[in-house]
C-alpha cells in the first residue's frame, strides 16, 4: 500500500544550501526511497526561476538574488513565510506535472477552507489566490522523474518586499497573507494543516 509522504521539519535555513540538499538528494534516489516533504523557512531572499527575466526584479535593494532551476519567474522568500519542498518520485506515483500542481494547489486550498477562507487558482498562473491577490506560489523542477521545489504559503510576513518585483512576473500583482484575515496561527500549526492534505492529496 502506498503512503504519503514522510515529513522533515528543517526549521530557518539559508537558501542555497537547502536547493543543493534537494539537487543531491532527486540525484541519489531510487525507486525505494521515500517520498519527502520539507518545511522550511528562509531569511529574505529573491529566487529566478529558469525562465525567469531579470526584468521582473525591479528594485532587489539589500536582498540576495539567486538564479535558481525551479520553473517560473521571480519571487520572494523570507520570515513568516511556510515553504514546503515536495520531494516526489512522480513516475511511482503516476503523477504528471498538472496533476502535481493541481494537488499542491488543492492542499493549500484545503487549508485555507479550513478558516473559512475562499481559494482560487487560476489558468494562466500556478499558485493559490484570494480575492485575486496571491497567497501561495508553486515552483517546480523534475529530474530523473521526480520533484523538487515546491510552494511557499504567506503566513504572517512583512510583504513589503514583493514591491520590490513584479511577483511571478505580474506587473502589479496584489500579494497577501493568512494574517490579514486574521488567522494568527503558528508557522508549525500551518504546517502541520498543509502538510495533511499534501499527504492526503498526493498519496
Amino acid at each position: 500500500m502506498r503512503t504519503g509522504p514522510e515529513v522533515l521539519h528543517l526549521g530557518k535555513q539559508p537558501y542555497q544550501p537547502v536547493w543543493q540538499r534537494m539537487q543531491h538528494f532527486t540525484d541519489h534516489r531510487n525507486s525505494d526511497t521515500a517520498d519527502q516533504l520539507w518545511i522550511v523557512e528562509h531569511p529574505p531572499i529573491f529566487t529566478l526561476g529558469q525562465a525567469g527575466k531579470p526584468e521582473h526584479i525591479l528594485n532587489a535593494g539589500d536582498i540576495p538574488v539567486v538564479k535558481t532551476d525551479r520553473g517560473g519567474q521571480v519571487t520572494y522568500h523570507g520570515p513568516g513565510q511556510l515553504i514546503v519542498y515536495c520531494l516526489i518520485d512522480c513516475r511511482r506515483r503516476k503523477l504528471g506535472v498538472r496533476q502535481l500542481v493541481h494537488g499542491m494547489e488543492q492542499a493549500v486550498i484545503d487549508v485555507l477552507t479550513t478558516f473559512g477562507i475562499q481559494g482560487n487558482t487560476r489558468h494562466d498562473a500556478p499558485g493559490v489566490y484570494v480575492n485575486d491577490a496571491k497567497i501561495a506560489a508553486l515552483g517546480l523542477r523534475i529530474r530523473r522523474g521526480c520533484s523538487y521545489h515546491g510552494l511557499s504559503l504567506n503566513v504572517d510576513m512583512d510583504l513589503e518586499p514583493f514591491s520590490r518585483i513584479n511577483p511571478c512576473g505580474f506587473p502589479g500583482l496584489p500579494v497577501t497573507r493568512l494574517s490579514d484575515f486574521g488567522i494568527d496561527k503558528s508557522l508549525t500549526e500551518i504546517a502541520g494543516l498543509l502538510t495533511h492534505s499534501l499527504r492526503m492529496r498526493l498519496e
